[in-house]
């Protein structure tokens, strides 16, 4: 379907593929993996032909069309919602623009160019392409009403989903996109996890939610040492599986039969917990061809996120009291939110506007006000917040270390020494910890936030998206950081198995009420009458 061959590519002195030769097949999902700077991004731009390799070929099976997630989210701006979806398909498009014009000039002349153009749109089901535009919108969130309106008249997030409906339009032979998560509600993330795992045609994706590339993907394309390197099975089989070779290399006096057997029943294991039905078969036969040597060791890196207390609290952590509030433009964001924290409960604080959440962190770190309501703070807890926005944490040119002493308590947590340890648990090491806070990636700025946090040894931890501008390394650190930490955590996330694993209760703030229950996160969504109750909380006028 599409094969890369002898691909290399190189900006200045750095190489950042080399010699690379690999295919993608009809009919299976590829994750496409790597550590921040890997080229992950970079090698679908080549692919879609967005910029030029150094060298090498990129080649399209004959007959085939590629489809594009748009990263250009005003790059439509003139035209209709619907309009901007059909345009997906490019030959459609152009055909349909076409006989537009000949029928505004029509004449004897042109009526057999049109006959010819209506049959080709015919056999490329154009005349059922504004429907199908129209239901994709409709399962990406985007109202009827909204489908004739222009792309610059809707909401960013919006324009999201719009060029997501775009990207999928038409059944393409080849899908690629770049992050397509971002900015969607779980509801919206479930039903492309769907879409994408009953696809027959090819897919390759980059994504940084591990739920999503384990429902969608057949196999893992993971860039590391320059190289692309193809593994059968999602994002967790591969994790586990390079995990299980690093222990396996590590331990050169164990002998092979035992290593075998290990193997054996890890394969058998993931063999049986095939989600999907429609991959299950071929997944199954490739395991079976697995072996542990095909497994190359990895260069990720992986942060010490490790969260400690310098007390523990109390039993009464935080008390919220009919809070309520609205947007700048007047929009009711919650109202109503009547909270009582016990110690260590791990709460996901979700709402279907982003918002929301936000304002809610906001106000219970003094940080805003609340139309009404109060809230009260236990007297032995000490709070660290992760914003969504930490831009105001990174305005001075100060380097790391000195941005990082800011928040020591003793004279030895202002020691250099003492303070690169931090730093270096977040692999800023060496010169890396003197970097100037005005050059961070956004990555970059995340792990500093995560030194911040780990220094002021809080005993409450609130998270407003913490996962955005990580890698999956840091993500899965982060990760099993929070399942361990023994005191009380305020999160809201997009990442589904964040908020999985790591949540015991989950509170969902809506411009009628609160709903509250004691459910991990899949329990919650699943659950028909909070389901019920959701729809009524979010329809009806407050």
């Amino acid at each position: 379907m599409l094969a890369v061959s002898n691909l290399s590519v190189q900006f200045g002195k750095r190489v950042l593929f080399d010699e690379v030769n690999v295919s993608f097949t009809q009919g299976n999902c590829y994750g496409v993996i790597g550590a921040n700077g890997a080229g992950k991004s970079t090698f679908l731009r080549i692919l879609s032909g967005q910029i030029e390799a150094t060298s090498g070929q990129i080649n399209l099976e004959p007959g085939k069309r590629m489809s594009v997630l748009e990263q250009d989210h005003n790059a439509y701006d003139q035209h209709t919602v619907l309009e901007a979806v059909v345009m997906g398909n490019k030959t459609l498009f152009s055909i349909k623009t076409e006989i537009d014009a000949l029928y505004a000039d029509y004449s004897d002349e042109n009526a057999d160019k049109i006959g010819e153009l209506q049959v080709t749109f015919e056999e490329m089901n154009g005349w059922n392409a504004d429907s199908d535009a129209a239901a994709l919108l409709s399962n990406l969130g985007i109202s009827e009403g909204l489908h004739y309106s222009l792309m610059s008249d809707i909401d960013s997030k919006l324009k999201v989903r719009v060029l997501l409906a775009q990207a999928l339009f038409g059944n393409p032979d080849v899908l690629v996109m770049d992050e397509p998560t971002n900015d969607l509600d779980y509801e919206t993330i479930n039903w492309l996890e769907n879409f994408l795992a009953d696809y027959e045609n090819t897919v390759i994706v980059v994504s940084h939610d591990r739920h999503f590339l384990d429902a969608v993907c057949t196999h893992i394309a993971d860039i590391d040492f320059g190289k692309i390197n193809l593994y059968s099975g999602n994002y967790t089989f591969w994790y586990e599986s390079s995990q299980l070779a690093a222990r396996q290399r590590a331990q050169q006096n164990r002998k092979a039969e035992e290593k075998a057997k290990e193997l054996q029943e890890f394969i058998q294991r993931f063999s049986a917990n095939v989600a999907k039905s429609k991959q299950a078969t071929s997944r199954k036969k490739m395991l079976a061809k697995l072996n542990i040597a095909d497994i190359k060791p990895s260069s990720r890196r992986y942060p010490a996120i490790i969260f400690e207390r310098e007390r523990e609290a109390g039993d009464q952590i935080l008390n919220v009291d009919k809070l309520s509030t609205t947007s700048e433009d007047g929009d009711l964001l919650f109202r109503n939110a009547s909270i009582n924290l016990a110690k260590g409960d791990k709460v996901a604080v979700i709402s279907r506007d982003s918002r929301a959440t936000t304002a809610f962190y906001e106000i219970i770190n003094g940080n805003r006000k609340a139309d009404s309501g109060s809230f009260q703070w236990g007297i032995t807890t000490a709070q660290s917040y992760l914003p969504a926005d930490n831009s105001s944490f990174f305005n001075d040119n100060s380097n790391l270390v000195d941005w990082l002493r800011q928040w020591a308590k003793t004279e030895e947590e202002r020691e250099e020494v003492y303070i690169r340890g931090f730093l270096g648990k977040m692999l800023f090491s060496g010169e890396e910890a003197l970097k100037k806070c005005t050059v961070l990636s956004g990555g970059e700025k995340v792990r500093c936030m995560l030194s911040r946090m780990m220094m002021l040894r809080a005993n409450v931890l609130m998270l407003d998206e913490p996962t955005n501008h990580l890698d999956l390394e840091s993500i899965t650190a982060f990760n099993n950081s929070l399942k361990n930490f023994k005191g009380t955590v305020l999160f809201t996330t997009h990442d589904h198995q964040f908020a999985q694993t790591v949540a015991n209760r989950i509170i969902e703030l809506t411009p009628k009420d609160t709903i509250d229950r004691y459910l991990t996160f899949d329990e919650y969504m699943s659950d028909k009458a909070i389901k019920e109750q959701r729809e009524k909380m979010y329809s009806i006028p407050a």
